[in-house]
């Protein structure tokens, strides 16, 4: 045999992997791709509470990104996954209703951010919910508040929430299939 043929016998042997060693590294990839894009991207998330209805209702499966405020700032009106500021063990999701700067009011069960009155499409219909405010939201906090007002343990009573709690944005309903869509 010469060197020639010699050196192509042992570099095929070499090119040829074990059928169980490919298994193994092409799970390990996959564990590896999924625990970053949980991690970094997007993370799968259950609403155990109606304090979000009618927009997010028990036993809702939404699809939150991480990436979202990586490049932007939260804004009024996000549905937002935070870890809970008295228990970080447990995540909540409200709605952002006050950013920095604001001063934020709930009267005659009406928002009012810097003095003008929002409308919040989004509440129940007819809801009614006691006075809160006014109070000015100092840097790198937000105010959160659930839609269903009288059903939802938000800012009112824990306060504001730290910009550090924030997980991310919710951005799709996957299930149940007859509600896909995106929360608004």
């Amino acid at each position: 045999m010469s060197g020639y043929e010699r050196t192509e016998e042992l570099e095929s042997k070499r090119n040829k992997k074990n059928p169980v060693r490919e298994i193994i590294e092409s799970i390990a990839i996959a564990v590896i791709l999924a625990v970053v894009i949980r991690m970094f991207i997007v993370e799968p998330f259950y609403i155990p509470s109606g304090s979000m209805e009618p927009t997010l209702l028990i036993n809702d499966r939404i699809i939150v990104s991480k990436l979202n405020y990586y490049f932007e700032e939260p804004d009024r009106g996000d549905i937002v996954v935070f870890k809970y500021p008295r228990d970080p063990s447990r995540n909540f999701v409200k709605r952002l209703i006050g950013e920095p700067g604001d001063v934020v009011e709930l009267r005659n069960s009406n928002l009012y951010i810097n003095g003008e009155l929002v409308p919040e499409d989004y509440l129940p219909a007819g809801i009614r919910y006691g006075d809160y405010g006014p109070i000015k939201i100092p840097q790198d906090k937000y105010l959160m508040l659930g839609d269903n007002r009288n059903n939802s343990e938000d800012s009112r009573y824990w306060g504001l929430l730290p910009e550090d709690n924030i997980i991310g944005k919710a951005v799709l309903i996957y299930w149940p299939i007859n509600r896909l869509g995106v929360p608004n």
